[in-house]
């Protein structure tokens, strides 16, 4: 299989709806895709499989802030200057290139990327998702060293960290992304074919074509993205406040949504840090209390156009837009107790449990 120009529509709608606010805006991948696909030729989609065991596989992704990725747009060169470095230090070039987070353009861009460079891209990700921080990976939850991040800005600085952890790669990488206006590529857990098995979630890039595909035509876009997603709604209604702040390489902030139609009366606020990681019915989050939490990090939750059902981002949340809020489990990777220790709430500074979404959405 490969990816061609009249994929790009559909990949990047699941992209975004997996993105849960993040990973970046889809439409500056979308046309950095369709650009190289006509300048280098279609990609082709590979398993793992396809790859014999010491094929050298790259993980590439954008680090920043959303709202920064949106005007501070990658160039062409970006991607090459890594897989030269990789090069250098390997011995030998990249065999394959897989985006490091399937959700938002981090899953889009690497079919440009892999089409500059002359390489398949794997189907499979690091997240299934999108995740704001660097070891916040399948990876690192394997247990695989993270112990290489090669980082290119658009100016053309290359940089190249050895941390002694996953930790220390994200303290590092974000430091180095600040620095470089807080948009950045990156390639982490540079590793083999053979080592990635086990390691990384695959079949995501067919999965966000899937997801992509259910609304064309559809005469319920939203209907059919909550069937094909297996997902809840927790809302819909109006976006009524937006408090949105970049600082440190994120985006932070809330998102309030009051409920309209049969919703009416109902509050619905979405807490972010590039993506969407906690959802509360009638007031925020407070310490060690779980009263009106509806979804929770590492589920996914998405704010979607309630008549397209097009994924909304953090960037692009504006008072007075008609959103629904969906949610839905996550891979089971991120419900183990290392993938909860990564990226559960507690990960992110809530004093909460984890609690699946099915079991806090199963009353209503």
């Amino acid at each position: 299989m490969s990816i061609d120009e009249s994929d790009i529509p559909a990949l990047a709608r699941g992209c975004a709806i997996l993105g849960t606010g993040g990973g970046g805006d889809v439409r500056t991948g979308s046309l950095a895709a369709v650009r190289a696909i006509r300048a280098y030729g279609e990609v082709p989609l590979v398993e793992l499989a396809d790859l014999p065991g010491d094929a050298l596989v790259v993980p590439l992704s954008g680090i920043g802030a959303p709202t920064v990725g949106h005007e501070m747009i990658h160039g062409e060169d970006e991607p090459k200057r890594v897989a030269e470095e990789v090069e250098r230090l390997f011995g030998r070039p990249p065999s394959a290139i897989m985006s490091s987070e399937i959700g938002g353009s981090n899953g889009v861009g690497p079919v440009a990327w892999a089409a500059r460079l002359g390489v398949p891209l794997l189907d499979a990700d690091g997240m299934g998702r999108a995740f704001p921080e660097v070891q916040m990976v399948s990876m690192y939850v394997a247990g695989l060293p993270a112990d290489l991040v090669i980082m290119s800005d658009i100016v053309g600085n290359v940089v190249t960290i050895r941390p002694i952890d996953g930790l220390w790669s994200e303290r590092l990488a974000r430091a180095v992304c600040v620095a470089a206006g807080s948009h950045a590529l990156m390639a982490d857990y540079v590793l083999t074919a053979g080592r990635a098995r086990g390691a990384v979630i695959e079949g995501t890039v067919t999965r966000a074509l899937g997801i992509g595909r259910a609304t064309e035509g559809a005469a319920d876009p939203l209907g059919a993205l909550q069937d094909r997603l297996g997902a809840v709604r927790l809302i819909t209604g109006k976006l009524t406040d937006v408090d949105r702040r970049t600082t440190g390489g994120f985006v932070r902030g809330t998102a309030t949504i009051e409920g309209t139609g049969d919703e009416r009366g109902r509050r619905l606020t979405v807490e972010l840090q590039n993506e969407n990681l906690v959802a509360v019915e009638d007031g925020a989050v407070r310490a060690g209390v779980r009263a009106g939490v509806r979804a929770m990090v590492p589920d996914l939750i998405t704010i979607v156009d309630t008549e397209t059902a097009a994924a909304v981002q953090t960037e692009s949340l504006r008072y007075g837009q008609r959103v629904s809020v969906l949610a839905w489990p996550c891979d089971p990777l991120w419900r183990t107790p290392k993938g909860l220790e990564t990226a559960g709430p507690r990960a992110f500074g809530y004093d909460l449990d984890y609690v699946p979404v099915e079991e806090l959405t199963a009353h209503g």
